[in-house]
């Protein structure tokens, strides 16, 4: 059974990964290099994913193993945050088709285990 603080913040991931995909849904790379509202929500999104991610894994360490690349998600919105001079639309929109399907995927999974997914 996982805390309630910790249920909270992959509840937050969750939702997270589903707005994400709400906003690019039928869009391609193209639309998204040309849409700053587009980046900007998608890449709120991930800065979210990364901070939940972030404080859940300090609330529940054993996160970590039961989430893939959990270090490298949690760079990702460090460098999203303080790097962003340096992220290229080709890198968040790879993460986004590579990653967050398996992202998306195994937080379901852990919220369904506590009996809390939506």
């Amino acid at each position: 059974m996982l805390p309630r603080e910790t249920k909270k913040y992959l509840f937050d991931i969750a939702e997270a990964c589903d707005l994400i995909a709400q906003f690019t849904s039928g869009k391609t790379l193209a639309d998204y290099k040309k849409d700053p509202l587009l980046r900007s929500g998608v890449e709120r999104q991930f800065e979210i994913i990364g901070e939940a991610l972030n404080q859940a894994i300090q609330n529940n360490p054993s996160l970590a193993e039961l989430i893939s690349n959990s270090s490298r998600i949690i760079s990702f919105r460090n460098r999203l945050i303080h790097r962003y001079a340096t992220i290229s639309d080709e890198v968040v929109w790879g993460v986004l088709e590579t990653n967050l399907p398996v992202l998306t995927h195994e937080v379901r999974n852990l919220l369904e285990k506590t009996g809390d997914g939506s």
